[in-house]
């Protein structure tokens, strides 16, 4: 049901199966900008599930009419025991719910369950270009590390990315 301004009431919860259609949709819109990743085609739902850590993954959707408005999901960075509690994420919102406070949503449920489980680490990349996001994570606590320079290419263009972290002052 809408709020009394006109914006749907949003509600978090884990990303099921069910949503994999939306949320590869949701994934596609933000590679068609050109500043949300490297790929230019959304993944089989099968390739994100194996990609995507199993905890961690998150919906936020309308709660009248339960459409996803935006996702988040963690990515291992790497095997190694000595980073167990760093993870990298992605977040994209619906280009159809930007600016209803989506982002912030999604941020803060998986800011609180990584904390919950110890991770004290969260990092992205993100293009320079990509604004908003930047605006976003800055909001959350993240702060740049540094500028990846021409890190890859982009439809022939060679790319920068900001990369991103953020330290939990909980978890020590």
């Amino acid at each position: 049901m809408p709020s009394h301004h006109g914006r749907p009431e949003i509600a978090v919860r884990a990303m099921q199966r069910r949503d994999a259609d939306q949320v590869l949709t949701i994934y596609q819109h933000g590679l068609d900008t050109g500043h949300a990743g490297f790929e230019t085609t959304a993944p089989t739902w099968e390739e994100f599930d194996a990609a995507k850590l199993d905890r961690y993954r998150y919906v936020a959707t309308d709660r009248s009419s339960r459409t996803v408005l935006g996702w988040i999901a963690a990515s291992p960075v790497s095997d190694r025991c000595c980073y167990a509690g760093v993870v990298e994420h992605s977040i994209y919102v619906s280009p159809d719910a930007r600016g209803l406070g989506i982002g912030t949503a999604l941020l803060a449920t998986f800011i609180a369950a990584t904390e919950a489980d110890g991770i004290w680490t969260i990092q992205t990349g993100i293009f320079p270009e990509n604004t908003p996001s930047l605006r976003l994570h800055a909001r959350a606590g993240f702060r740049t590390v540094g500028t990846r320079q021409r890190i890859g290419r982009l439809r022939g263009r060679w790319r920068d990315v900001l990369l991103l972290e953020r330290r939990s002052p909980t978890v020590l």
